[in-house]
């Protein structure tokens, strides 16, 4: 009777045109895809798709409207190459995005420029980026060590914010709410509000009590972006924001039949969730000055300064005595880039630049006793700092319309472990306008982060400042093709990479954890995208990734832990005449090994299960300012699991392996005013 009730009160709102303003036209929407789009990413530079060695992958604001999708994670997992990973899919967990099989730490995430990929875990936590603030996003995939340095080794995610348009107004806000207590509300405006000088602001507050004990999330960000926009001669761009996150971390799901847990009183556990007192804190703030001259036609001048702000806190409390700790975390970033292109003569192009950044990381903790409270005297605080400098150039050449040539080189200089040279090689050919077959073979590398280097000795756990980078090649071929007057776009993909000095944490001979170079790893793997479309105001993306990936250490070779073989994405979008918008949303993710710390076996002592999830999202336009929509995800309510970890029960003392499971079904109906 509900699902009934609840279908009638779907064909209600979205179904009748009579309850909605008719539009005279349908919405207008441009082919999903040309090579001769404008990308810059690839290159630090604007090049049309065609001109680009690299494959990249644009997702633009009507996308991101369109989508289902709640996280950034969410948006691009199952795009070509791309996989979306978390533990458990609850309010606060981690969202990495890695690519090609590669770990998410080898994926970079900028904002504006700024890198803002985690300097103590080398990963970036997408579930943070608010999705309203965000104009267009260019992933390139493959190595870009030479423009972006270290941890650009998967691939690179840049992600640009909206701006104000000239004699426009924008503005929008949204409240909304759905299943397991959640709301959110939301708003931006933007403009120029003086001659060439504008601003666009934007903020969200968003709060859920998840779907099991202790998955809470209290989320509040801002974010500025002011503008003063001269054209060519002078564009300015001064970018900040502010990400505070309050929320729960349940850890695994305890067996079936686990009882309520206490001590001193407290309850410790239950059947849902392993922890019920365990929280995490996220202060973090980004500031980035970019400025952009082109005083002639043959050269373009770019600098950025930016500062990142990340301040981590966790409180942990343990099982097997109720004892625990608070710590703090912060790191401080301060970056500096210059670069300049020149375009000599015809076909040709020469990038030159340089990028520095300081690193200031500070660890804080304190014992806690097992009623929580502090241990006197027990706080221990640990500091460090260190610094990169960058030096890179990259030069483009194309002598006829059929064949261009790229060659890059970057030297880094790192202050604990020395240098590295990073040499990348590219070549287009286009036997046609509609075609362009592509090759790619560079260096990557990345660097251990402070937590590796400088985590402080104690009985479990020690950081090692003798780590090496990790370090390895890329290479990519493949032909990217447009048919039907740019309504049908394909693209096809193959990779290869390896990996040398992975770097693990791992116990050493007393057992006690910490990172070690002990590791090798490698993959091939083939991307299939299609976009199609509009066709009768439809539009249909199916993407499907296969990824070889195995990891290799001194006892056995075997396929990679937690990577997926098979991914695949189809996404459809119907644009009805009366104002109703329709996107559903497929996702497949094959099985994950998962070998917990033998390293002598080559078969997984788990496995998670591969999965289906479909999402939905119904958008009503009503008398052109007001918009509803609905939207759902997880529809089927599929159970599914994405991470492995420990639980440990004091009452039979026994240690197992338990899992983080992915949310069930949740709705979400948001009502938004956009003028």
């Amino acid at each position: 009777m509900k699902k009934t009730m609840f279908l009638f009160g779907l064909t209600a709102l979205f179904g009748f045109p009579g309850l909605c303003l008719a539009e005279d036209e349908q919405t207008s929407r441009k082919a999903v895809d040309t090579l001769d789009e404008v990308v810059v990413s690839a290159t630090k530079t604007e090049e049309k798709r065609k001109d680009i060695s690299s494959f990249v992958i644009v997702v633009d604001e009507m996308d991101i409207e369109e989508s289902p999708a709640k996280t950034l994670g969410e948006l691009l997992a199952n795009e070509p190459g791309i996989d979306w990973r978390t533990r458990g899919d609850y309010g606060g967990a981690r969202g990495e995005i890695p690519i090609r099989g590669m770990s998410g730490d080898a994926t970079q995430v900028r904002v504006n420029g700024v890198t803002i990929n985690s300097p103590s875990f080398g990963s970036a936590d997408v579930s943070k980026i608010p999705l309203n603030s965000i104009a267009r996003i260019e992933i390139v995939e493959g190595s870009g060590s030479v423009l972006y340095g270290s941890g650009a080794m998967g691939g690179t995610v840049n992600i640009i914010t909206k701006r104000p348009e000239r004699e426009e107004t924008n503005l929008k806000a949204s409240a909304g709410f759905g299943s397991q207590s959640t709301y959110g509300l939301a708003a931006e405006q933007g403009m120029f509000a003086i001659g060439d000088f504008g601003y666009y602001l934007t903020a969200n507050r968003y709060r859920t009590l998840g779907f099991r004990s202790n998955s809470d999330l209290s989320h509040n960000d801002a974010s500025l972006n002011l503008v003063l926009d001269k054209g060519d001669i002078l564009n300015v761009s001064l970018y900040g924001d502010y990400i505070y996150r309050d929320f729960g971390l349940p850890g695994v799901q305890p067996p079936a039949g686990t009882q309520s847990y206490y001590i001193n009183g407290t309850e410790f556990f239950n059947s849902e969730s392993a922890s019920l007192l365990n929280r995490g804190r996220d202060n973090d703030a980004h500031g980035v000055l970019n400025i952009d001259s082109k005083p002639t036609d043959w050269v373009d001048l770019k600098f950025r300064g930016d500062y990142t702000y990340m301040d981590g806190y966790n409180y942990d409390r343990w099982n097997f005595n109720g004892t625990g700790a608070r710590t703090w975390v912060t790191n401080k970033v301060l970056g500096l880039e210059g670069d300049v292109n020149f375009k000599p003569f015809e076909g040709a192009n020469l990038l030159v630049g340089s990028e520095y950044k300081h690193y200031t990381w500070e660890n804080k903790n304190t014992e806690l006793d097992s009623f929580g409270a502090d241990v006197p005297g027990s706080t221990s605080e640990t500091s460090a700092r260190l610094h990169t400098l960058g030096i890179y150039g990259e030069a483009q050449y194309r002598p006829s319309k059929y064949i261009k040539g790229v060659a890059g080189v970057r030297h880094e200089d790192h202050s604990e472990f020395g240098t590295e040279d990073l040499p990348r090689f590219g070549l287009i050919v286009n036997p046609l306008e509609s075609t362009a077959i592509k090759f790619n073979y560079g260096k990557h590398f990345r660097a251990p982060t402070p937590n590796d280097l400088f985590w402080p000795a104690g009985p479990y756990t020690k950081g090692n400042p003798d780590l090496k980078p990790e370090t390895g090649w890329h290479f990519d071929a493949g032909v990217e093709q447009e048919l039907f007057d740019n309504r049908v776009f394909l693209s096809l993909t193959y990779f290869n990479w390896n990996l040398n000095d992975k770097i693990l944490w791992a116990p050493d001979s007393n057992w006690v954890w910490t990172p070690q170079n002990i590791d090798k790893a490698k993959a091939n793997g083939l991307e299939v995208g299609t976009k199609i479309g509009p066709f009768y105001d439809v539009t249909l993306a199916l993407d499907y990734t296969y990824t070889d990936a195995e990891e290799e250490n001194q006892y056995v070779t075997r396929r990679a832990t937690y990577t997926p073989e098979h991914l695949f994405r189809g996404n459809l979008t119907y644009w009805a005449p009366f104002g109703l918008t329709a996107t559903a949303t497929v996702r497949y993710v094959g099985d994950r090994y998962f070998y917990g710390t033998d390293k002598t076996t080559t078969d997984p002592v788990s496995t998670l299960d591969p999965y289906v999830t479909m999402d939905l999202r119904l958008e009503q336009r009503f008398f052109e300012n007001w918009l509803l929509s609905l939207e759902g995800n997880n529809l089927f309510n599929k159970s599914y699991d994405t991470f492995f970890g420990s639980f440990s029960d004091p009452t039979t003392g026994q240690t197992s392996s338990g899992k983080y499971p992915g949310a069930g079904r949740s709705v979400f109906l948001r009502a938004t005013y956009e003028f």
